[in-house]
């Protein structure tokens, strides 16, 4: 149940960030890394990402596309901490800090637990909670 439960948090989480990347991208397109190509459609590209992996996560039919979608939302989760380390770099270079590392640290923590919860609740891993055979 708190698997099932934690899948839809966690595609509803990566729904709202789709539409975000997709409504205002150029709130984005401040906070990516200089070495990226063409960030503009890149972001757009991450929103609908984001999007189609939400919605494969969340359907009940198909456990083979929920894997599908875990592993790629893991793989986004990975490619993209580039550009959450950038934010963090930018906000904390600013003369009152930004949002500070309250905000920060804790969502540099919550990047593994993103990528570790996408392959979780898609059942690619049962990783810690599975029982060793003797």
């Amino acid at each position: 149940m708190a698997r099932t439960t934690l899948r839809w948090l966690l595609a509803l989480l990566y729904l709202v960030a789709g539409y975000f990347h997709l409504a205002s991208p150029l709130t984005f397109l401040a906070i990516m890394p200089g070495w990226v190509p063409y960030p503009l459609p890149v972001i757009y590209w991450t929103g609908l990402a984001e999007v189609a992996g939400a919605v494969a996560l969340a359907q009940p039919f198909g456990p083979w596309l929920r894997k599908a979608a875990g592993i790629g939302l893991a793989l986004y989760a990975l490619c993209v901490w580039p550009a959450n380390v950038q934010h963090m770099l930018i906000d904390l270079a600013r003369p009152d800090h930004g949002w500070g590392l309250a905000y920060h640290v804790p969502r540099m923590i919550a990047q593994p637990l993103l990528i570790w919860l996408a392959l979780w609740t898609a059942r690619v891993t049962d990783w810690p909670f599975a029982r060793r055979s003797r």
